[in-house]
């Protein structure tokens, strides 16, 4: 089990990393920085932060990091941080959109037990401590879809529930929106990787949601392979009806 300063390790290295991403944005309005550019340079220096930052309070852990090769024993660590230092790069680098986010996770035992998700643009931090998912009653069910890329599942999910498709950009952003109510299905089926939905995985759960791969199986971390293809991250309530409809 996680000590309980991992919690707010992840939170304040995803709030660090997400201040400096803004920064770094704020000054490129002022450069020649392409779109292109800015998105490189949010993704390199965020990461060479949070590496920074994990290796100086746990030099003993293994890191997994979206813009880093992959270190072959680093699935046979008991403690693995898995980082995403900018997810939604693209939505980052319009300049003018919010659903970005910073990834920040501890993996034990292939399970998720700490982590933070910061969105910067919001000046929010979600991290693995709560609180517990408002259980509010549902008029029409929200069911959050990629911005850019077509999702199956959560388009059937919609047809058959009734429901409205709500369209957003990082998995982090996508996923917070259901720990906060604003929401209450994310499903993906498009591909991802362990780092695109590790630390979302790690915030839902501690806020009481379910979280599964698409066929109801657990969510399994600190693989060989780093491909995790799909997700649901959901209230519980609505766990049943959705894995019937897709399984």
């Amino acid at each position: 089990m996680p000590d309980p300063c991992d919690h707010e390790f992840a939170k304040n290295a995803a709030t660090q990393a997400g201040d400096l991403l803004l920064q770094i944005q704020k000054h490129a309005k002022n450069s020649e920085l392409s779109p292109t550019q800015l998105g490189k340079s949010g993704d390199k220096q965020s990461h060479e932060l949070l590496v920074r930052l994990i290796t100086d309070s746990y030099p003993n852990d293994a890191i997994l990091s979206e813009e880093d090769i992959d270190h072959p024993a680093r699935h046979i660590q008991d403690r693995v941080w898995i980082i995403d230092p900018l997810d939604g790069t693209r939505e980052y680098s319009l300049g003018d959109r919010t659903d970005w986010a910073v990834h920040v996770a501890l993996v034990e035992d292939h399970a998720p037990t700490a982590g933070a998700v910061a969105l910067p643009s919001l000046g929010e931090t979600f991290n693995s401590t709560g609180p517990v998912h408002p259980l509010t009653d549902v008029q029409q069910v929200k069911v959050i879809c990629s911005r850019t890329r077509p999702c199956p599942a959560a388009e059937l999910i919609a047809e058959k529930l009734g429901g409205e498709l709500l369209y957003m950009g990082s998995a982090g952003a996508k996923a917070m929106a259901i720990v906060r109510g604003d929401a209450h299905i994310y499903a993906h089926s498009g591909g991802q990787y362990e780092w695109d939905s590790c630390a979302p995985v790690a915030v839902a759960t501690a806020a009481g949601l379910h979280t599964s791969r698409l066929d109801g199986s657990p969510l399994l971390y600190n693989q060989i392979d780093t491909y995790l293809p799909d997700l649901l991250i959901c209230r519980k309530d609505l766990a049943e009806p959705v894995l019937t409809l897709l399984n």
